[in-house]
């Protein structure tokens, strides 16, 4: 069988074709995935005033002391836009809870609390993971903000102490969809194959971090 220079031309033309098929498939997934969790969760944003050992401890304390009166706020919320609504006329309590505990170490930096906006790197925590994207955040800055970030989930409560005694899906249960719940925790399998897909095509598409 003789195959022509025409016949490869269009034979390229068809792998081509469907290779860009599969991929504007995988990239409307990944899209569609990481929107859709994104639209579920209210993410916990912590920073540091600095590297130094003492601000990374005074950190987790504000961290605590934040989630600790969040998780007041939050009891009965049933989604993330309620979550939000519930929190916003209480952020300077929620700013002066964490001034508190920083105070009783003897620090005296302010703490501010606000709600935006952020992109999120792909994160692993104990028992799920979450994918790069842009998330709605809770963000705690202690002092001048330079110091490594501590990022996590204060809706539903996944970071709360409360999880540490039940499951994932327990802690998500009537927020987060079964295949979500499948997804952030593994048990779907290749989540970290799925992340790394969805990072692809953010970074495709120009919407990851700079």
């Amino acid at each position: 069988m003789n195959i022509t220079p025409s016949s490869k031309l269009r034979i390229w033309e068809a792998a081509l074709l469907l290779a860009f098929g599969i991929t504007l498939t995988a990239g409307v997934w990944a899209n569609a995935s990481e929107a859709a969790l994104a639209d579920r969760v209210l993410r916990l944003h912590v920073v540091a005033g600095s590297d130094s050992e003492a601000d990374q401890a005074r950190k987790l304390l504000v961290r605590d002391a934040v989630l600790a009166e969040a998780s007041h706020l939050l009891e009965g919320v049933g989604d993330r836009q309620a979550a939000e609504a519930a929190l916003a006329p209480h952020l300077d309590e929620l700013a002066q809870a964490g001034a508190d505990a920083l105070a009783r170490t003897g620090n005296r930096d302010p703490v501010r609390v606000t709600l935006d906006d952020q992109w999120f790197p792909t994160k692993e925590y104990e028992g799920f993971s979450l994918p790069a994207g842009q998330y709605r955040a809770l963000r705690v800055t202690i002092g001048e903000g330079k110091g490594r970030n501590w990022w996590c989930v204060v809706f539903p409560p996944l970071c709360m102490t409360s999880v540490a005694e039940q499951s994932v899906e327990t802690a998500a249960q009537g927020v987060l969809s079964e295949d979500q719940v499948a997804l952030i925790t593994g048990q779907d399998g290749g989540y970290v194959l799925k992340f790394r897909l969805i990072e692809w095509w953010q970074e495709l598409v120009g919407g990851g971090q700079a």
